[in-house]
């Protein structure tokens, strides 16, 4: 096989990697917002019965942080699990919270009050593929 040939195989299996990565990198983004979206939604559901903020206040998302913790192990802080559930109630249908856009951006569009505001740069970081630090400047000017 010649080096120009060995090129090209080379080429065309690093294009199928790349691939196959930014598949499942945009697969676990998904699966992750939707994970979030659900436990959101069931402290919201359950455990709030669908009011907006719990009979027990913070100490309902400091007893269950524990919990979870104990249980599951990192992730579940407190301001963690406050986020999921501020997911829920800003996209009360997951199908409006796009797959193109991870948790960071996500985070960072929660602190935007304004639904309109909130809109335009969810569909600004998505078309121009924003980094959250890009978004987050964009934001801030």
């Amino acid at each position: 096989m010649s080096n120009n040939e060995m090129d090209m195989l080379v080429a065309e299996i690093r294009a199928i990697m790349e691939a196959a990565r930014t598949n499942l990198s945009r697969e676990v983004n998904t699966t992750m917002l939707n994970t979030y979206w659900q436990v959101g939604r069931t402290i919201v559901e359950r455990e709030q019965n669908g009011n907006l903020k719990a009979q027990y206040g913070k100490k309902l998302l400091i007893e269950l942080s524990k919990r979870l913790t104990t249980e599951l192990g990192r992730g579940y802080s407190r301001s963690n699990l406050y986020n999921m559930r501020e997911l829920y109630l800003q996209y009360p249908k997951i199908q409006t919270a796009s797959g193109k856009l991870s948790w960071s951006h996500y985070l960072e569009l929660l602190s935007v009050q304004e639904q309109d505001a909130r809109a335009f740069y969810e569909q600004e970081c998505a078309n121009a593929r924003w980094s959250v630090e890009e978004r987050t400047f964009l934001l801030a000017s």
